[in-house]
């Protein structure tokens, strides 16, 4: 793990999308962040230690989906697959499917496996926020506060929108794994990755972190709000100290009122994320999952909050 000491920075981006504003002061005392996301080798010590059984290797409960399909009640998980040419990009139907049999040990459906793949050192992925806090409480960690996330992301770097500067790719070099080329269906693969990458693939920022932008979407432990918390009658000189996110009350999503599963907040985008896409590749960007969804491109990292 990286300690980092803490400090104040400007939290968020008004520039890309509605829901990283508005740019506010914010403070976080003294963590600890794990230098890379854990890796399926790590994830896999966890399970042998401990027996432990993900949400995506346990059929759901159709009392929790209203509506569900009865043959939908299989252990499965939700896999990108690349569509053959361009499609309506307000659906993303058009490229997840739910395919039953896919887990962390087969995450690019039941016909893949880790070995032949060789992802031990790729971040573990099909992972539910359960199975995320489950491995860091073994661990004797916790995940991180969106506002501890974004800290770390950003390296040092104030006011940047990129974990690097301002530019993409600076001199046309690929600084994090993401998707170039038109998605979902045209990956030029620039940075040498169709999926994901090992981790340190690529230049660490400067806290000496790997992966915090790209390869894998990253788990916090805050609660989704549509409108991030800001200091009251303060104004931008004054720092809102170490946020905790939003109230379980306040994160279901309006979409499907009649599911009551949480959002929690995502951070970092993916190797899914694209310039005409999903320009999520920043440390401010932030995205709302439910509690119970385990993907090919979502996994996480852990802290401690503890001084050196």
């Amino acid at each position: 793990m990286i300690h980092l000491p803490g400090g104040t920075f400007t939290m968020g981006s008004e520039r890309f999308y509605p829901e990283e504003a508005p740019l506010r002061r914010v403070s976080v005392d003294a963590f600890w962040i794990d230098e890379t996301p854990v890796t399926n080798r790590q994830f896999a010590r966890f399970v042998e230690a401990t027996g432990y059984v993900t949400v995506a290797q346990i059929a759901p409960d159709p009392k929790d989906y209203p509506g569900m399909a009865p043959e939908m009640a299989q252990p499965g998980s939700l896999v990108f697959h690349k569509t053959a040419a361009p499609v309506d990009t307000a659906n993303p139907a058009n490229w997840w499917r739910f395919d039953f049999g896919t887990s962390w040990r087969h995450p690019h459906g039941p016909g893949s496996d880790l070995d032949t793949l060789d992802l031990w050192d790729h971040p573990v992925v099909q992972v539910s926020h359960a199975d995320a806090e489950a491995y860091a409480h073994w661990a004797g960690k916790d995940l991180p506060t969106e506002a501890e996330w974004e800290f770390a992301a950003r390296g040092g770097l104030e006011g940047a929108e990129f974990a690097w500067g301002d530019e993409l790719a600076p001199g046309g070099q690929m600084l994090a794994n993401y998707w170039q080329g038109l998605f979902p269906f045209a990956n030029q693969c620039l940075d040498g990755w169709e999926r994901t990458s090992p981790v340190r693939s690529f230049p660490a920022n400067g806290y000496g972190l790997y992966d915090m932008i790209g390869n894998t979407w990253e788990w916090t432990r805050d609660w989704w709000s549509e409108r991030p918390e800001v200091k009251k009658g303060g104004g931008s000189c004054c720092a809102l100290s170490n946020p905790r996110g939003a109230k379980l009350k306040d994160s279901f999503d309006p979409a499907q009122p009649q599911v009551r599963i949480g959002l929690k907040v995502l951070k970092g985008g993916s190797h899914l994320c694209a310039a005409n896409y999903c320009q999520r590749y920043r440390p401010a960007a932030r995205h709302p999952e439910m509690i119970d969804t385990a993907t090919s491109h979502i996994g996480f990292r852990c802290v401690v909050r503890a001084p050196a």
